[in-house]
């Protein structure tokens, strides 16, 4: 008696398989990433802190970050200012390049680049750092000794990164607008007091306000993709390199979209 043929699937079902598992993988991140964030955030504001690392990580994420967040500012403020110069200089309105300049650091340009500079130098740093003790088991060690690991490596860097973004962001607009004023002085002929006053006149606090917004989300963002993707790193050297490539993508990635999210919330009509 000869078995029966195994029945072949229908071609829709073959066809959409595979969607089916990318978008079930999909909702499993989110989840994973979701309850993660809750964990953390729960350490963030109960008892004990440990101050001495989280001051650490400021320093860390804040101080030593100047340098590079600084040049990349004071160069967009300066290319800003030439590109709006010879945009504006079409239309006989070069008068309006030190509000453009102003505008365009405090609101976008600023958090955003601090954010994404930020996010290749210290999300790497922790999604490394973190995963290194993952892969050598010292993040059981830290349980065998009653520690806490979410109070002891994750909550100090949360803390430190929500708290550190939106100074920088202050550093980096003050050095744009200072970089556009240098350009527009030395090479375009502004007037110096000119140039402040047309800074200044349309420069309104909710310009700042939602730039900073976006450094302090910003901040929180690029740590908790450092922290999740370290800690759950998997698989030797290997997956610490794999681990640090994806800690800085998806911070990439949300500071993009939360750019747009809070750009709406602010300025929407």
């Amino acid at each position: 008696m000869s078995s029966a043929a195994p029945i072949e699937p229908p071609v829709l079902v073959r066809v959409l398989a595979p969607v089916g598992r990318v978008f079930l993988g999909f909702l499993a991140v989110v989840g994973s990433i979701s309850v993660f964030t809750f964990r953390a955030l729960t350490h963030c504001v109960t008892p004990p802190f440990y101050w001495r690392l989280t001051l650490r990580q400021m320093m860390d994420i804040g101080y030593y970050s100047l340098p590079v967040v600084g040049m990349t500012a004071i160069f967009t403020g300066m290319v800003l200012a030439l590109q709006s110069y010879s945009g504006f200089s079409r239309f006989s309105a070069e008068g309006a390049v030190a509000t453009v300049v102003v505008l365009s650091m405090t609101r976008e340009l600023g958090p955003v680049l601090a954010g994404l500079m930020v996010a290749g130098r210290v999300g790497a740093s922790m999604a490394a750092e973190i995963g290194t003790m993952k892969v050598t088991e010292q993040i059981d060690a830290l349980t065998t000794l009653s520690t806490n690991p979410f109070k002891y490596l994750v909550a100090p860097r949360l803390i430190a990164g929500f708290l550190m973004m939106p100074l920088l962001v202050l550093v980096a607009d003050s050095i744009g607008v200072f970089g556009g004023f240098l350009i527009g002085v030395n090479k375009l002929n502004f007037n110096p007091a000119n140039y402040l006053t047309r800074t200044f006149e349309f420069l309104e606090l909710k310009d700042v306000v939602s730039g900073l917004v976006k450094a302090a989300c910003f901040g929180f963002v690029i740590s908790l993709m450092g922290c999740y993707h370290g800690y759950n790193s998997r698989g030797g050297a290997q997956g610490v390199g794999t681990a640090t490539i994806n800690a800085v993508v998806s911070a990439l990635m949300l500071i993009l979209i939360f750019n747009y999210v809070i750009t709406e919330l602010f300025f929407s009509q």
